[in-house]
């Protein structure tokens, strides 16, 4: 339809349109009829009663238009919007099958009558105890979450109330090790321990086995200031192997990892275990094997007398261990002379020193420094690491929120203070000295001098860490009731803590689980499964004869006994 002609009130001329076709035709006409009718009331006349008419039927049809218009909108904007989400399946969140095996080895020991001579109270901790370690070893939780239950359970079962519970969390032990991780954060984020380990790798790598050595003395020499030996060999030396086997050529990728980088990624491993053997502070479980010696014995190992009495015995393992598996693992490749150039490369990258490592250096400094001699003028261990810590945070090289955020810190302390309290309690309900006098007994009717009974329990203690995850777990079970049969064997008692608190480290090299320095090393692929036990084996042998042979004349020129 085409509206043209006169407007039939005034005679006014309207507009001819054309036709158009569809949405664009009714608009038109529509536009149209809007005009002619504006012109109309500008004239002052009435709209004839025939354009009335088409308006009205132009405005319906547009309403019932726009009204389509507006449901179709709302049936696609429901039929777009998402579906409420289904609640996602069920995930325990642990792993059941360790956690029942927990459960089963407490409920056990828990009905089992206790022998004579122990008290129900101490048999039923003892269980507990038990479900707690194995816990620990097969890690159905977190092993903070582990100890966590284990005390719950001490408290739901009346066999250690809330104050004796939680004993151990009053302990500086615990709160040393938490504090001693926050201050090999701030090490490692202020690039300080790259540094040394580059400038090291640039005076001694020239050869493969001096290259060796000036890894092996470089994480030694950052030992007593990095309290987690998986955080030394995994954040720093790891990385840095790795990285220098691959720039030699050693990848296994493509089968060459007996180039050399088979050789020093077991090399660096094996000593791992060593210079945690030779600080307090170079392994997370040595405090707590010091906290147990002190209730066996009365009196608490010192930094220094530790790190004395470990010198001998770790500078000969330390000096050997390389040449030992030269021989009987050695690398393809002799000579590394790429090494040290890399190294120098690296360093050139780093700049100088930047404000963040000298106070770095400075506060790691003072810290060892007065773990070495605070103990002269009245500064404890925790004292000394606090005011480390202080200086990186009033400096900013540490943040607060940093610290709150070392998930590793918390649940060791967590987890140390849990196994501190629930064996401290052990030893007073008098399971231990129940123990000692059982396992006394049967050495002891052998008629062997303390040294060679001090042998069968070090041999004993050693290889039953085939069972254990981690140094901690076997110190936590075994170290307090293996010590008090040694002492009452004969064995001079500070002796005995000294050599079992070491060695608890050093049986790390047996297997691949044994120590937090292991599993990357291991990871690595450089090293088969079976080579890794096989030599882990063979050197253990080694430095047990060390530990007990070049360790006791040591031990007896510094009055050890």
């Amino acid at each position: 339809m085409t509206i043209s002609g006169r407007c039939l009130a005034t005679g006014v001329p309207t507009p001819v349109v054309g036709r158009a076709a569809g949405p664009v035709r009714g608009a038109l006409r529509l536009n149209d009829r809007n005009i002619a009718a504006q012109r109309c009331r500008a004239l002052g006349k009435q709209e004839p009663c025939s354009l009335k008419a088409s308006k009205s039927v132009i405005r319906c049809r547009s309403d019932r238009l726009q009204t389509l218009r507006v449901a179709a909108s709302s049936a696609a904007a429901v039929s777009s919007s998402p579906e409420a989400p289904s609640e996602p399946p069920f995930k325990w969140g642990a792993n059941m099958k360790n956690l029942g095996i927990c459960v089963a080895v407490a409920t056990i020991v828990w009905f089992v009558p206790p022998p004579e001579g122990v008290a129900l109270k101490a048999w039923r901790l003892l269980a507990i105890f038990l479900g707690t370690i194995v816990g620990i070893i097969t890690q159905p939780l977190p092993l903070g979450a582990v100890a966590m239950l284990g005390l719950g359970t001490t408290m739901l079962t009346k066999i250690l109330t809330f104050p004796a519970a939680f004993s151990a969390f009053a302990s500086e032990i615990p709160w040393l090790i938490a504090i001693a991780f926050w201050l090999s954060g701030g090490f490692i984020k202020s690039g300080l321990g790259n540094r040394v380990a580059y400038q090291i790798v640039a005076a001694f790598g020239k050869t493969t086995l001096g290259l060796a050595y000036s890894l092996v003395f470089a994480e030694a020499l950052l030992a007593p200031a990095i309290p987690s030996v998986a955080a030394r060999a995994g954040g720093i030396f790891f990385p840095l192997v790795k990285a220098l086997c691959l720039a030699c050529g050693s990848d296994p990728a493509n089968g060459t990892e007996k180039k050399m980088g088979a050789y020093l990624m077991k090399t660096c491993f094996q000593t791992t275990c060593i210079s945690s053997a030779m600080f307090i502070t170079a392994m997370a479980a040595n405090p707590l094997a010091v906290d147990l010696a002190k209730d066996a014995l009365g009196t608490t190992i010192s930094w220094g007398q530790w790190a004395l009495a470990g010198l001998a015995p770790g500078l000969v393992c330390l000096i050997a261990t390389p040449l030992i598996l030269y021989v009987i693992y050695p690398p393809e490749q002799k000579d590394t002379p790429d090494a040290p150039e890399k190294a120098r490369e690296e360093l050139k990258k780093l700049g100088p020193l930047s404000r963040n490592e000298k106070i770095t250096a400075g506060a790691l400094a003072v810290t060892v420094g007065l773990w070495i001699f605070g103990g002269q003028v009245g500064v404890n261990a925790v004292a000394a690491a606090l005011l480390g810590l202080a200086i990186m945070l009033i400096t900013n090289v540490v943040t607060w929120k940093e610290c709150l955020s070392n998930n590793a810190a918390w649940d060791t302390l967590t987890w140390f203070a849990a196994l501190i309290g629930m064996a401290s309690y052990l030893n007073k309900y008098g399971f231990i000295k129940w123990f000692s006098g059982k396992v006394v007994n049967v050495v002891s009717s052998y008629g062997l001098p303390w040294q060679n009974s001090f042998a069968i329990i070090v041999l004993l203690y050693f290889y039953s860490h085939y069972l254990f995850a981690s140094g901690a777990a076997h110190i936590g079970a075994m170290y307090t009731a293996f010590l008090s049969v040694a002492i009452a064997c004969g064995t001079p008692g500070l002796l005995a803590a000294v050599a079992l608190g070491q060695l608890s480290n050093v049986m790390g090299c047996l297997t691949t689980y044994g120590i937090g320095s292991a599993p990357p090393y291991f990871g690595a692929g450089y090293v088969p499964q079976s080579k890794w036990y096989q030599l882990g084996l063979l050197m253990s042998f080694f430095y047990i004869t060390v530990w007990l042979g070049v360790g006791g004349a040591w031990w007896k020129v510094i009055g050890l006994w």
